[in-house]
């Protein structure tokens, strides 16, 4: 099979579409013929040389993919050869073929083609982890979601909404803020022109966001925390920010505040399994039900991985950026 490889870290120029050896599934597992796969910000890091994967995962990038089951692994049940799927990988999504444990896999949602299922397990389990498992977003409270029009902030948008919550974005252009409102956020806030704590505060009147999803880690950890209301909750899911901020436990204390930080890549295979059944049972029937759904900003042959990295840093697009295979 063909796969993107990284023989020395770099720029997108790094990534090489070069014939590797076909995978093979092991206990557990259940090999994939690739149809699709997206482009991630853990992707960049990894072919920057600052994100291996996780033991025993595959060393090629991409954590996510759809298309059909071309074979089963030992001791592996509820599968059949032929089967339309998507899936949450550790690695190896940007290629022909992954071998996927069998609890990461899920069946492609009524009305999805199969090629756009590929932008769904990754944010669908970072969302519902962490805003519903982990922060427990419930109606009638407001989420603050910072990058709104990403992969990841445009399904937040809509599985809030979808179960009653008040919905908040930042975003950097017009257009990136007229998308999200379009997909159901009711306060729109452009970073670059406008102060999201003092936004947030008005449009609370002063209460604070319930629950903040956030991607950028130390920039906005000072602010973020000055946003959240009592008894707020703050996600932390990416640190494009940088990694060292100050907290003000006292600030933390009055709200009686909690802050969490999460990553997927690198859970144990029964926390992820476990996250991809929540999704199943959650998310998919909404999917179905036409009340979610994936945003995709372009298709690029997989061939040409390093054009969808481009697209990804230079933070141009809307929704997910996909790899499609020949």
């Amino acid at each position: 099979m063909y796969a993107i490889t990284i023989p020395e870290p770099g720029g997108p120029e790094a990534l090489v579409w070069d014939e590797v050896p076909d995978p093979v599934p092991g206990e557990g597992e259940v090999l994939v013929d690739v149809v699709a796969g997206a482009v991630n910000r853990a992707d960049i890091l990894q072919r920057q040389g600052f994100y291996d994967p996780p033991p025993g995962a595959s060393p090629y990038p991409g954590l996510e993919c759809s298309g059909r089951v071309a074979a089963l692994g030992p001791g592996v049940s509820g599968w059949s050869v032929g089967d339309e799927v998507c899936a949450l990988l550790g690695g190896g999504g940007y290629a022909e073929k992954v071998a996927v444990p069998a609890g990461q896999l899920l069946p492609v949602p009524e009305g999805i083609d199969l090629k756009r299922a590929a932008a769904l397990p990754e944010v669908t389990c970072t969302v519902w982890s962490n805003v519903f498992m982990v922060a427990h977003l419930r109606p009638g409270e407001t989420l603050l979601v910072h990058g709104g029009s990403s992969g990841i902030g445009t399904m937040a948008i809509q599985l809030a909404k979808a179960l009653g919550a008040r919905v908040a974005v930042t975003a950097g252009t017009e257009e990136k803020l007229r998308r999200c409102a379009e997909l159901g956020a009711d306060v729109l806030i452009n970073y670059r022109e406008q102060d999201f704590v003092a936004e947030i505060e008005q449009a609370t009147d002063g209460a604070g966001a319930d629950v903040i999803l956030d991607n950028m880690g130390a920039k906005y950890l000072e602010r973020n925390v000055q946003s959240l209301a009592v008894n707020g909750r703050l996600a932390i899911i990416g640190m494009q920010g940088g990694v060292k901020g100050e907290l003000n436990i006292g600030a933390l204390l009055r709200k009686r505040a909690a802050i969490s930080a999460t990553s997927l890549r690198a859970r144990p295979l029964g926390e992820k399994a476990a996250i991809v059944a929540a999704v199943r049972e959650h998310v998919w029937p909404l999917i179905a039900a036409g009340r979610v759904r994936p945003v995709v900003d372009r298709e690029i042959p997989m061939s040409h991985a390093a054009a969808g990295h481009r697209v990804v840093e230079e933070s141009g697009h809307i929704g997910k950026v996909l790899l499609v295979t020949p």
